[in-house]
């Protein structure tokens, strides 16, 4: 929704103002796995979210999006804001963010690495582990998505991202208090059905089919407003350590 919050703003008051139904395509809420997490959140199979942990330590081929070379925030703006808005869609809106994004010595990208940390109500942990630079093999790579509550738990693998472009198989393994961990059929994967279903929900609200536009610009404002936070607080300074008693 625009390179940074300033132009999100601008995007949602033309939007308004010319009574635009409008939506953003902020559509890993619709991949199957996220579909199937959600609805197992809404029918309370977790219990009470507590733990949210989204951990990636992969390589991400750079060289087949070279326009991101010219771009001043990259790790953030382009991918991670998935993650935040996932997250906003199952906890809301955090009160603050903790974060730092940076880039590597391999190449001349402006981020690559994230560490952050949002902060919701007391009891509610939620971490972002972010390494698009880890090229030394499979064996060690990961890219999971953890969402826990004081009843059970959801595990997401994004296959996607493992060897991309081709990926791997989406994953998604439940579990309840006191019974086995179990693997979710999933029909679909995060491409191309989720970008489908940004789209079929918009066209469903316009034919009257929809009540609830999901990533209108609305809503997706307050995911950019997460984004634009996430770099201010990167640029502001760590706080020091002693160095003597």
């Amino acid at each position: 929704m625009g390179r940074d919050l300033a132009e999100a703003t601008k995007i949602l008051e033309l939007c308004r103002a010319k009574s635009l139904t409008a939506a953003v395509n902020f559509q890993l809420r619709f991949s199957p796995m996220m579909l199937a997490v959600s609805d197992a959140v809404e029918r309370g199979w977790l219990g009470d979210l507590v733990d949210i942990e989204v951990h990636l330590n992969l390589v991400t081929p750079w060289h087949l999006f070279p326009f991101l070379k010219r771009m001043e925030r990259v790790e953030i703006a382009v991918h991670s804001i998935h993650y935040l808005d996932m997250i906003r869609s199952l906890l809301g809106n955090p009160e603050g963010v903790h974060v730092r994004t940076l880039g590597h010595p391999n190449h001349d990208l402006a981020q690559t690495r994230t560490s952050a940390i949002l902060d919701f109500a007391d009891g509610i942990r939620t971490t972002l582990s972010i390494n698009h630079d880890h090229d030394f093999g499979r064996r060690f790579q990961d890219a999971s998505f953890r969402v826990e509550g004081t009843q059970g738990a959801a595990i997401i693998k994004l296959g996607l991202l493992l060897n991309y472009p081709e990926g791997e198989p989406d994953e998604l393994w439940i579990v309840q208090r006191g019974k086995d961990w179990h693997q979710i059929p999933l029909t679909g994967g995060w491409f191309p059905h989720a970008f489908v279903g940004t789209m079929s929900n918009l066209q469903r609200v316009a034919a009257g089919e929809d009540s609830t536009l999901i990533t209108s610009v609305e809503d997706a404002w307050h995911t950019m407003a997460l984004a634009e936070a996430a770099f201010t607080s990167a640029r502001s300074p760590a706080t020091p350590i002693k160095e003597k008693p």
